[in-house]
């Protein structure tokens, strides 16, 4: 440690010394030029011990609909009440904690959509995403038992290849609900990526654990001339072949099985791509994974690590989300860009750079070059 990190770490020290004294916590709230910034941390705290309810209010709001009742306009609490088929205090409750979130107003008597709930209500990906939750809210019911590992994740089993014990034998069953879900939320990752990289300029896509072929069937809507290659694990590359023959495409698409850590992944693309993928393995797991990515490429051709990744500004709370639902899944982790640029790096990539893009939060999107 320097000189400088070690004055740094000393005013840190009397700073949190400071703050955690309850006499100096009432001054700054007393004192007017303290008083903004100390109701800003007592907020922040409010909301960190709050925010499981309002995730619960979120849910139940997306559970019985009512930002679809909401759609085309103000409706009255016996009018809700009615719609969601709950008691009328009931309904007053739900709504009056909606108003606080910004997820309903209250407008002309009635009650109508705030922003937040105007945004939920467009959404259809978003909303499916708030009805995942409650199986990651249940394995966190006790976070110091998943912690220790005394307790396994419920998302270990929505999640089943995440075990890692020979993933390709997976049945259509087990893959069917993960792969629907994932097919539902890809759209606002596939557009989010394509606004941010012109996948036009390539011959030919590689889309590793491509899924049903959602990402790819967006890129051909870009790029018409783009040919197109999907790799997964058997059951899901099934469901691939079924959306890509609906979609018009199996004349440009070659759909391939099997298991991307082990097996030999298709040649001849001068891009490939990641999508939330890589967050989803342990340092070992990904090595492989991109070593593997990186046998299948040649020199020059592009990879595109597509996810939600630390220390991005405008992503900052992905540690905490990622890190326990990873946790939950029993596999993966949340990356800051320059551990995954240590990975590529190791792997046989170099030349990285991370793409500016509107929403950091959903998916950033790092570019790397096969050297």
């Amino acid at each position: 440690m320097n000189f400088l990190d070690k004055c740094l770490d000393r005013l840190r020290r009397v700073r949190d010394r400071r703050v955690a004294d309850p006499r100096f916590q009432r001054f700054a709230l007393n004192n007017p030029l303290t008083r903004p910034l100390a109701r800003r941390g007592a907020r922040a705290g409010l909301d960190l011990a709050a925010g499981f309810v309002y995730s619960q209010v979120l849910v139940a709001c997306a559970q019985l609909k009512l930002f679809d009742a909401l759609r085309d306009g103000p409706l009255s609490l016996d009018a809700l009440a009615a719609r969601l088929a709950l008691s009328e205090p009931a309904t007053h409750r739900l709504l009056e904690a909606a108003v606080s979130l910004d997820l309903a107003e209250r407008r002309g008597g009635g009650y109508g959509l705030g922003l937040l709930g105007a945004a939920f209500a467009g959404n259809a990906a978003a909303l499916m995403i708030v009805e995942h939750q409650p199986m990651l809210y249940a394995d966190l019911i006790d976070p110091v038992a998943l912690l220790r590992g005394e307790k396994r994740g419920r998302l270990a089993d929505y999640w089943p290849y995440s075990d890692g014990n020979a993933p390709e034998t997976l049945s259509a069953q087990q893959v069917a609900p993960y792969s629907a879900f994932m097919a539902a939320t890809q759209p606002m990752v596939a557009q989010e990526a394509l606004d941010a990289y012109d996948i036009s300029r390539h011959r030919r896509l590689l889309d590793i654990g491509g899924g049903e072929g959602v990402f790819l069937t967006a890129a051909a809507a870009r790029a018409p001339n783009l040919q197109l290659t999907l790799f997964d694990l058997p059951a899901v590359a099934a469901r691939a072949r079924v959306r890509l023959d609906e979609a018009g495409l199996l004349a440009r698409a070659n759909i391939c099985a099997g298991d991307f850590l082990n097996d030999p992944l298709p040649e001849g693309a001068d891009v490939a791509t990641l999508i939330r993928i890589v967050h989803d393995h342990d340092d070992a797991s990904a090595l492989r994974l991109l070593r593997n990515v990186r046998k299948a490429l040649a020199p020059g051709a592009t990879l595109l690590i597509i996810e939600g990744m630390s220390g991005v500004k405008g992503a900052e709370p992905l540690d905490a989300y990622y890190g326990f639902y990873t946790l939950a899944m029993g596999r993966g982790e949340p990356r800051r860009v320059e551990d995954i640029e240590a990975l590529l790096r190791e792997a046989g990539f170099g030349d990285f750079r991370l793409l500016r893009n509107a929403l950091p939060a959903l998916a950033s999107i790092l570019v790397a070059k096969a050297v």
